[in-house]
């Protein structure tokens, strides 16, 4: 693989990914590789470049510098497409590059990857057809911790981990259950919930293991229902995600299925970090859709 494209996300990991990618350019181009920036001022702009590279098949592979929000960027490019994507993490989470065993905040490392060439076909999830399709690879959130993101993005400060703490604090404050309509494979119920994460990896949010058993190879999705319980048991259960002790709630249930979809009224999910559109949604999984350097 000569031909490389190369998207670097410089405000990730507030300034790592800046670092990191020209450590990974310098290398890319050191070991030969003929490697063609598709980075922009933002992710829009990045998505266009990357799309026009594609089409053209002036790529043999894209390889991205970041945190999750990038590799998703990366995976809504290179998804269904055959070409391979490389990952130099440079987040602050990273969630899915260590579920799928990754190098992280270690450019050399991730560039040997890429260059030695090999690759693992992953799941992935999309949602809508043709030009509106959207994949995501890890976790899709659709509740209480969307709501969160949601407030926590219209704030202008402060920035990072504490930004999204005070949105926790302001939510639970205001925070009633969920009414969901889910249909999966087929099957439509209807329940009262204050977290819905439908996964195709195991982690979000910097390592919070909400579904750990998800495996980005067995053409499933994973789907985690937190039903209704008082907000101050919400406040008890939501930091046990982290060890992935939340399971062994009453209240959990985790269900697994191809197609999901998950409709409430005024909720934006969020999917591997990232904005992913307003609920209803469409989601389904597509084995091995996505080819990573590994």
């Amino acid at each position: 693989m000569t031909r490389l494209g190369l998207v670097v996300n410089p405000t990730s990991g507030r300034g790592t990914g800046a670092r990191l990618g020209a450590v990974a350019l310098t290398l890319l181009r050191a070991a030969g590789a003929d490697v063609l920036d598709l980075s922009a001022a933002d992710a829009d702009g990045a998505l266009e470049h990357g799309r026009a590279a594609v089409a053209r098949g002036a790529i043999d592979a894209l390889v991205v510098v970041g945190g999750d929000g990038v590799v998703h960027l990366g995976a809504n490019l290179c998804a269904g497409t055959g070409v391979p994507l490389g990952v130099v993490a440079a987040g602050t989470g990273n969630d899915v590059a260590r579920a799928l065993g990754l190098p992280v905040l270690d450019a050399h490392e991730a560039v040997a990857r890429v260059l030695e060439g090999r690759t693992r076909a992953v799941d992935a999830a999309r949602s809508g057809t043709g030009e509106r399709t959207r994949w995501f690879v890890g976790v899709l959130a659709g509740g209480f911790d969307a709501v969160v993101n949601e407030r926590a993005n219209r704030w202008r400060w402060p920035s990072g981990p504490t930004r999204y703490t005070l949105a926790v604090a302001r939510e639970l404050q205001v925070f009633r259950p969920i009414r969901y309509t889910l249909t999966l494979d087929g099957h439509r119920r209807e329940t009262e919930a204050m977290l819905v994460a439908v996964g195709n990896g195991p982690t979000y949010g910097g390592g919070m293991r909400v579904l750990p058993e998800a495996s980005f190879d067995d053409g499933l999705l994973d789907v985690l229902l937190l039903h209704r319980i008082p907000v101050t048991e919400l406040l008890r259960v939501f930091p046990r995600v982290f060890s992935g002790g939340h399971l062994d709630h009453p209240a959990v249930e985790v269900v697994r299925a191809r197609t999901v979809a998950l409709e409430a009224t005024g909720i934006v999910a969020y999917a591997d970090g990232e904005r992913f559109g307003p609920l209803p949604l469409e989601l389904e999984v597509v084995p091995g859709a996505l080819s990573v350097l590994v």
